[in-house]
């Protein structure tokens, strides 16, 4: 017996499962000791109707067969309230005749936790239910209206605003909020009046929101959804003589073919890939050679694009020279494997690039739509650049592709450590390949360093060291990787660290400058 005459078992046996009417006495026990100044529980018949009206809402955690701690809650289309509601109104004064099936939203009726319980963290496992519980509804998030019972002790000398501010900045403690805001809930709104029995707050609360972020707004289909893994097959491209353009090709379609065999989804190779054909030109200087070259893309294109067909794989194309109104880019292609195709120039020109070619800069940046999910494409030196990845990734790209090439270890290494970096900082899978071997008679690519590797974010769902797979260094082979699309939803939200949700927007942003180019 503890000091209140109740029963406590010394051996612990807690269990989570939904409720029934047959706990109405432990649910009106618990409720009656924690809202003693709130009119305690609810009457049976309110009870009643809201395990009728959305059952699967209502969980507890039983303590052997006796209810410790209880979540209710309901569907809603927040929609049809805003965010100027009250709790009887959004709640049907209990008895849930709000509940929509159709609903978009979670709202957290109420939860409590007996007080012999109240040091063993039940609070945050029935929090857990309840998202698991909006994931698997697939419902857009969960919606609460926090109390703030200390606020009684600052409503003379502070507004509610300033006393949510202290306590989201751990200067004031709020059993309630502090509480709410700690299992990853963020502030949406004051409301007014929102339960004017509560003394102890004012009448205030706090609107406070967890937005799902595998929320899916499609219905899902038979066939062609998005997939929740993408398969991906890295090409390290051996560089080697080749006759002619037909010779070349051969190659690529052997990686696309063994790619293709593996049911992947994406295939990247190397940038400049094709600059074997340059040792069949009679250029007087490496720039010369390179424009010469150039006229080779538009082809080498159009065959990857009916290779994407042919294989069912979406081809990251590496890159290639193009020589356009005089003016010398380098540019990658995405072909997909619905035939159609788009590219991405690179923005960033190394002094070696500008010196011996005379390449120039891109001035557009793209995330691509995929029929796996979005990606981006940043070519060798332009990886170095984190402003490139920050942007990608705040219009929701997942994979990044890093097609390279270096000549040194050293060179190698700069592309390797910046794009590991650009997968932890914007919370992505990063794939960067480039190409081995010696190239006789090619002016300014005659040797090759690489090592293709597929980096992830650095968290506990993720391998320890944050590397799915990687190359042996100058080898030619195809590394294999499956990436996990969901795990970067779920670190988005539940991660150790959180980058990308965490940066302080109030102080700093990375833009880009000119209108209507990032897509």
């Amino acid at each position: 017996m503890n000091s209140n005459g109740v029963e406590v078992p010394t051996a612990h046996k807690l269990r989570l499962r939904n409720l029934k009417l047959s706990d109405y006495q432990d649910i009106k026990e618990i409720m009656d000791a924690v809202y003693s100044n709130l009119g305690g529980s609810w009457t049976k018949k309110e009870f009643s109707a809201q395990l009728k009206r959305f059952p699967d809402g209502q969980i507890c955690i039983e303590d052997n067969g006796k209810v410790a701690a209880a979540a209710l809650s309901v569907i809603v289309d927040y929609s049809k309230f805003g965010d100027k509601h009250t709790y009887e109104e959004i709640t049907g004064k209990g008895l849930l005749t709000t509940h929509d099936p159709e609903g978009d939203t979670l709202y957290g009726v109420d939860l409590f936790v007996h007080p012999d319980y109240q040091d063993m963290r039940l609070g945050r496992r029935l929090y857990d239910a309840r998202k698991e519980l909006c994931v698997n509804l697939n419902l857009e998030a969960i919606i609460v209206g926090g109390r703030l019972p200390g606020y009684k002790n600052y409503a003379n000398t502070m507004k509610p605003s300033e006393y949510v501010e202290k306590v989201k900045n751990r200067e004031i403690y709020d059993p309630v909020l502090t509480f709410q805001l700690s299992n990853e809930f963020n502030p949406r709104k004051i409301a007014r009046n929102y339960m004017p029995a509560d003394k102890d707050s004012r009448g205030f609360a706090v609107l406070l929101e967890w937005f799902n972020l595998q929320y899916e707004e499609e219905e899902e289909k038979l066939i062609g959804n998005k997939k929740t893994t993408a398969r991906v097959g890295v090409v390290q491209w051996q560089m080697r003589p080749v006759a002619n353009l037909d010779d070349l090709m051969r190659q690529v379609e052997y990686f696309v073919d063994t790619v293709g065999g593996y049911n992947a989804d994406f295939v990247v190779f190397p940038e400049f890939f094709n600059a074997p054909l340059m040792a069949l030109f009679d250029a007087a200087s490496a720039s010369e050679a390179v424009r010469i070259l150039a006229d080779y893309t538009e082809e080498i294109r159009e065959r990857m694009v009916q290779l994407a067909l042919a294989y069912n794989v979406n081809i990251i194309s590496g890159s290639m020279p193009q020589y356009i109104d005089q003016k010398l880019h380098n540019v990658s292609y995405l072909c997909r494997r619905d035939g159609t195709h788009e590219m991405q120039y690179k923005l960033h020109i190394t002094p070696d690039e500008l010196g011996s070619w005379g390449l120039r800069g891109g001035e557009k940046l793209h995330v691509f739509e995929t029929d796996v999910c979005k990606i981006g494409v940043l070519i060798c030196y332009d990886v170095e650049f984190p402003e490139l990845a920050r942007i990608l990734a705040d219009q929701d790209m997942e994979i990044l592709f890093v097609p390279y090439w270096t000549d040194t270890k050293n060179a190698y290494l700069r592309v390797r450590r910046c794009a590991q970096a650009r997968a932890i900082e914007n919370e992505c899978y990063v794939v960067i390949t480039g190409s081995i071997g010696n190239l006789p008679n090619v002016e300014n690519m005659d040797i090759q360093y690489s090592q293709s590797a597929v980096f992830t974010p650095s968290d506990l769902a993720f391998p320890h060291d944050a590397i799915i797979a990687e190359a042996t260094p100058n080898t030619e082979m195809v590394l294999f990787a499956d990436l996990d699309l969901t795990l970067l939803k779920e670190l988005s939200s539940t991660g150790s660290v959180r980058n990308r949700l965490d940066r302080r927007l109030d102080l700093y942003s990375v833009s880009w400058k000119k209108p209507a180019i990032v897509k």
